[in-house]
């Protein structure tokens, strides 16, 4: 069996033809940003704003057509344009996201975000999905930062994602949790440059096109900012909350506001706030220093009528089991951050049972 390459590709889509002008998408030189990992492809098509409606059916084609080739795990083909226009019903209301994002068996989606990078999002939001494991709760974990992700390292995975025989991918399990993450389909050095209708694209793949059979949650490590992702995931996933991380630094508090606002804004509610690296004890003398300060989440929280949900600090147990890919909630459950993630994750769980927002989207429009 041939690998597949561009040239395969091109040629498969020669038969796929635009109704409107009669020629192939090829031909009309429209495919663009191909990318080939491991059976998985993914590229773009390049066409003016007012051909959303009759290219959709020719995106649709293109994926089916994609996927019957030997060897393809999945296909991606997203639409681009300089400006992308409103979505309308038949009405010429504009949709909500209530149209279009149940997710069938997917109990409750949380979202661990942060305002800006390197607070330890990713590793909280690990370790919550182990927490809630802990529990007793059927818990999946999405990697949603494209563009970093993170989850494979701190889970120690290395194998790639299978289909099925309906094509769905198959996640990976690890610590009684189930993982997908676009780590596991490109090279860990590898820069994801893609444009944004790409990267939403990607995420309503990696949720929709994942086979994650019945959970009970689905923690999302979300990108740091307030970007195409994350407006993606607000918009178009029924997320029953989010959870905010800073650490207690003036600057960082800054950024994780507007996440705050971000999620406010599109009707999200915001479980609470985690406080991370929030001060460091020496494991020699005992001696705490509060290197990024101490108690600024807590005071913000407070003054924006968000709950607290616990404080961290820094411990060097932590950073060597995210790179050895065994969270301390696995390795050390009864340290200081392995109770503390617990009890973080019960709190979480309560929120969700207290929001009866299990599948149950909030009903907002699609920003433009």
């Amino acid at each position: 069996m041939p690998a597949i390459s561009n040239e395969i590709i091109l040629s498969s889509l020669k038969t796929i033809m635009v109704p409107s002008v009669g020629k192939s998408v090829v031909d009309l030189g429209i495919v663009s940003d191909i990318i080939i990992k491991d059976g998985n492809i993914g590229f773009s098509l390049e066409i003016a704003p007012d051909q959303a409606n009759e290219m959709e059916l020719v995106r649709k084609e293109c994926e089916d057509q994609i996927r019957r080739l030997p060897g393809v795990i999945s296909a991606t083909v997203v639409l681009t344009s300089e400006r992308s226009p409103s979505p309308q019903s038949r009405n010429g209301a504009k949709k909500t996201t209530q149209e279009t994002n149940n997710i069938p068996g997917i109990g409750a989606i949380v979202a661990v975000a942060s305002g800006k990078g390197g607070v330890g999002k990713s590793t909280i939001a690990t370790n919550l999905a182990v927490a809630l494991a802990r529990l007793g709760h059927r818990v999946g974990i999405l990697d949603a930062d494209i563009y970093g992700p993170s989850i494979p390292r701190m889970l120690g995975i290395t194998e790639k994602p299978q289909a099925d025989t309906d094509k769905k991918i198959l996640p990976l399990e690890k610590y009684n949790l189930k993982c997908m993450s676009m780590g596991f389909l490109v090279e860990e050095d590898t820069p994801m440059i893609w444009r944004g209708p790409m990267v939403q694209s990607a995420l309503e793949q990696m949720l929709r096109e994942v086979k994650w059979g019945e959970i009970d949650f689905l923690i999302v490590d979300m990108p740091p900012g307030t970007g195409d992702a994350q407006l993606t995931m607000a918009q178009r996933v029924p997320l029953a909350g989010s959870v905010i991380v800073s650490t207690p630094q003036d600057i960082a508090l800054l950024d994780a506001r507007k996440g705050l606002g971000m999620f406010q804004k599109v009707n999200v509610p915001v479980f609470g706030c985690i406080e991370n690296m929030s001060y460091f004890l020496c494991p020699k003398c005992g001696e705490r220093s509060e290197i990024f300060s101490h108690g600024g989440a807590r005071e913000w929280a407070q003054k924006l009528n968000v709950d607290f949900l616990g404080e961290l600090p820094l411990d060097i147990g932590v950073r060597v089991g995210s790179d050895g890919g065994i969270p301390i909630s696995v390795s050390d459950p009864d340290s200081l951050h392995g109770k503390t993630f617990l009890e973080i994750g019960k709190k979480v769980a309560e929120k969700v049972d207290s929001s009866h927002n299990l599948n149950t989207p909030p009903t907002i429009e699609t920003m433009d």
